[in-house]
């Protein structure tokens, strides 16, 4: 899920990707945020470049 936020993917196309609801997504974004610290998706991403997550 967060290679797919890294992406620029929205929760609907996250959702769709995944086969589970929209609201699934937003429940388990919430819980990366509060394990890195993170305000919102852009510091998710940066967290997913400067991890070397994404290649």
């Amino acid at each position: 899920m967060v290679r797919r936020v890294a992406r620029g993917r929205t929760n609907e196309e996250i959702a769709a990707d995944l086969v589970v609801a929209a609201s699934t997504v937003k429940s388990h974004l919430g819980s990366v945020y509060r394990k890195l610290g993170a305000r919102n998706r852009v510091e998710v991403a940066a967290w997913a470049w400067e991890s070397g997550l994404l290649g």
